[in-house]
Formats: C-alpha cells, sequence, structure tokens
C-alpha cells in the first residue's frame, strides 16, 4: 500500500526480475486489493531508463499526485512497475535532485554512482566493470585499448544465449526475422567511439559551430558507447518484463476481478516494456482500456503491419494496438535529444545492411544526427506513431480540450511541456506535469 513517499493511495508495486519473472508476493497483493478496495480504474505506470527503485518510486508519486483531482469521483487504484533498469547519473532529471553534482567528474569518467549503479544492474560483473572504469579514466591512445573497451562492453551487456532476453530485443521484422546485434557489438570500436563523439559535441554546443579542424576525444565516445550499450540491454529487458511478465499479470487480474479497467502508462523503455505487455495478454482480455506513451524508446514503426522504406518488413507490434479497448496515445517532444539524435544513431547501428558511418561534410554548424538520419530509425517520443493508417495526430492542448478517439493510435505535440532538461538527454525526463496526468485520465475516461 501507499508508503511515506507516495502520494496517492491504494498503490501496489509489481516487481518484476530481469526475464520477467515476478515477485509473487507483490503480485499477489495487487491481485487480492483491487478487489478488496473496490477499485473501478487501476492505473499501472512502468518507469523506463533513468530510475533505480527509489527514483522509480518518487517518479510514480510526483506524476499520480494531480490525478485524484481530476477524477474525483473514480474508484481509482495505483501500480507502479519495477524492473532492473539504471540511470546514469551525468543525466539530469528535471525537479530532480542531483546528489552527487559536486562530486561528479568530468566526462568520460565514471561517476561513484553510475560504476554502484552499474553494478547492480550487471550483477556478477563487477571486474569487467573495474576494467571498464579504469580505461575511461586513463584514457590510452592506442586504438587496441579501444577495441578491448568495445569487448568489455560487450561482455558487460551480453546474456545467456538460451534465455528469454535474447527473443526481446528487436523492433521490427524482416519477413518475420528479427533485426540481429546491433553494429555496437561487432564493428570497429574506434569508429564507432568518434561518430559518438561528433554526436555529443554537436549537443553539447546546439546552433553553434564545431571548429572545423577540432577532433572529438574519441573516450567521450567510449562513454557514450557504455551507455548506449546499456540502454539496449534495458530495452531487451523491457520486452521480456513486458510480455513475460506484465501481460501475464494483467491475464491474472482479468480473471480474479473482470470489471476492474487497466490503463497502462510508460516512460522511455517503460513505453517499450507496457506495449509489449498487450503481446503477453491471454487471448480474449480486453480488460485494457488505455495505453499512454511518454517519450517512447523504441522504433516508431513497432505498431506498423509495413515499413514505409522496406516493403517485407513490419514492426515487431504490429497489429497488437488492438488489443487495447480504447486509444493507444502517443507523446512525444522535439525537445527530447535522447530521442532525437542519440536514439536514431545507435537504432542505425543495428541495421546489419547498412555502413557504420555517417557522412556529415566540413564543418558543422549545430549537428543533429536525427536530422540527418531522418525518420527512418525514429523513436515514438520524437515523432509519435508512424506508418499505422488512422493515426490521429493533436497539439496538447488541443488533445486537452477536445474528447479524444475511442480507438485507435493518437500522437500527441507534449512539446510545449516536455522541454527542460540538458545534454545529453535534453527533455527525455520531463514528464511530470499535471496536463500529462490529464490525458492519461482522458485517454482511459476515467470517471
Amino acid at each position: 500500500m501507499a508508503g511515506p513517499a507516495m502520494s496517492v493511495t491504494p498503490y501496489w508495486e509489481l516487481t518484476f526480475d530481469a526475464d520477467g519473472d515476478p515477485d509473487g508476493r507483490g503480485r499477489d497483493r495487487l491481485l487480492a486489493g483491487v478487489e478488496e478496495r473496490g477499485v473501478r480504474d487501476l492505473v499501472v505506470f512502468a518507469h523506463g531508463w533513468n530510475n533505480d527503485r527509489s527514483g522509480a518510486t518518487r517518479l510514480y508519486s510526483d506524476f499520480f499526485a494531480p490525478v485524484p483531482g481530476l477524477a474525483p469521483a473514480a474508484r481509482l487504484g495505483y501500480a507502479g512497475v519495477v524492473w532492473p533498469s539504471m540511470r546514469f547519473s551525468d543525466e539530469p532529471i528535471p525537479d530532480f535532485p542531483r546528489a552527487v553534482a559536486a562530486e561528479m567528474p568530468p566526462r568520460p569518467a565514471l561517476d561513484k554512482d553510475t560504476r554502484h549503479a552499474l553494478l547492480e544492474t550487471f550483477p556478477g560483473r563487477a571486474t569487467v566493470i573495474d576494467r571498464i572504469a579504469r580505461l575511461l579514466d586513463q584514457q590510452p591512445r592506442a586504438e587496441a585499448d579501444l577495441e578491448e573497451f568495445g569487448r568489455l562492453v560487450r561482455m558487460l551487456v551480453e546474456v545467456v544465449p538460451a534465455g528469454p532476453q535474447t527473443l526481446f530485443a528487436a523492433d521490427t521484422l524482416v519477413e518475420g526475422v528479427p533485426q540481429g546485434e546491433p553494429a555496437m557489438f561487432s564493428g570497429p570500436v574506434p569508429e564507432l567511439c568518434e561518430e559518438y563523439a561528433r554526436a555529443l559535441a554537436g549537443l553539447e554546443s546546439p546552433g553553434g559551430p564545431v571548429a572545423e579542424f577540432s577532433i572529438p576525444n574519441p573516450w567521450d565516445g567510449a562513454h557514450e558507447l557504455l551507455r548506449q550499450a546499456t540502454y539496449y540491454a534495458m530495452k531487451r529487458r523491457a520486452g521480456a518484463v513486458g510480455e513475460r511478465g506484465l501481460g501475464q499479470v494483467i491475464g491474472q487480474l482479468a480473471a480474479a476481478a473482470p470489471d476492474v479497467r487497466v490503463h497502462l502508462v510508460g516512460h522511455s523503455f517503460g513505453a517499450r516494456l507496457v506495449s509489449f505487455a498487450l503481446r503477453g495478454l491471454p487471448s480474449g482480455v480486453r480488460t485494457v482500456k488505455s495505453l499512454t506513451l511518454l517519450q517512447g524508446a523504441f522504433s516508431h514503426y513497432a505498431f506498423a503491419a509495413r515499413l514505409p522504406h522496406d516493403p517485407r518488413a513490419g514492426g515487431v507490434l504490429q497489429g497488437q494496438h488492438n488489443r487495447v479497448d480504447g486509444p493507444v496515445v502517443c507523446c512525444y517532444s522535439r525537445h527530447d535529444s535522447a530521442l532525437a539524435t542519440m536514439y536514431p544513431l545507435a537504432s542505425r547501428m543495428a541495421d546489419d545492411d547498412r555502413t557504420v558511418g555517417i557522412d556529415v561534410p566540413g564543418p558543422v554548424q549545430g549537428f543533429d544526427v536525427g536530422s540527418v538520419l531522418g525518420s527512418r530509425w525514429g523513436a515514438m517520443g520524437h515523432d509519435g506513431v508512424q506508418a499505422v493508417p488512422g493515426t490521429e495526430s493533436l497539439r496538447l492542448a488541443q488533445a486537452l480540450r477536445t474528447e479524444l478517439p475511442a480507438t485507435g493510435c493518437v500522437n500527441v505535440d507534449a512539446a510545449e511541456v516536455v522541454r527542460r532538461g540538458g545534454p545529453p538527454a535534453g527533455a527525455h525526463s520531463d514528464i511530470c506535469h499535471r496536463e500529462l496526468a490529464q490525458l492519461v485520465v482522458a485517454a482511459g475516461r476515467i470517471r
């Protein structure tokens, strides 16, 4: 139930391991509690990449706080999904304290909180993490050391080949076959690091010139390679937790309390998690009444039957939006540089048919990888659901003053409120706004 840090009640937590296996006691408390408390509408929120457990709880408390006032007559319940993701401490989150700011070493060295997060998120990899940290601290000049760094990063995020997570990394399928492993795990590491370093340099001087003859520090790019490889592992986990974990729990809830209306909300990779939960629903379950994606860190083609640039390919979740007995609302913002720039760069590196390099000629003015890569590798949280017929598009103010569609996909430009945050993530985590809580209530027709 609600603890001292939670703004709403009744509140339950659903905890899952990296393969999607639930904590049985927490699941059973939810299944019994919603009926005991007479809950009619259950809002289930899944956090993304920028959270440890305490950060997730605070996120849920802050986001849920306005909801009771927005639907005072509703019989509401709340659930927070806790899954093994992590945050890099150099990514500022609006309105969240940055406890280690005074101690933060200059990039590319790892700060102590990020190192601790890596140890917690990848148990049993302490020796690998220590060597990664030493290389980032020492920054040796030899290319062989960068190659060693890349090998260590691959070791850090690898999973058991026969384990369930291997099935959940792809966002698109080509003739039914998932994407291969990202080129970041097989390409020449010095080139990858240089490319990431150039992208970071552009993010940190938006609209300003990047010196024509300057050479980015490849170890800045190595730090970003570590970040992106970690995010790839989180993306893989999010799919596994959604389909194998949350989807099955919702099915159990539908059997135990069939009148409860479920409203799924996800931020970042948590948006991927709740979307994959649709694929894990038992046949015939129609209790999910809305799905709200906040700055979703997965392909904007995930729900598409066919990709515009490749008729052989489709989204890994094609047709799954039809399992929602209500709308799928996708919020996006142009101020989210994590998804506008770094996400498409990493996503392009998962395409085995493409070369690694991007040709960006001459001195770069306000370099933006997102604009170079175009829409092919875009994320939900950058420009919304794509290639799904009938998708409507609204600005946030429009969405709040009109009744949302009863079914189908709806893109909502939330840039008027999702706008704060510094590099490299930009406004990616700027989601705790009354307007977005109001959108969840409107999408679910919670009254």
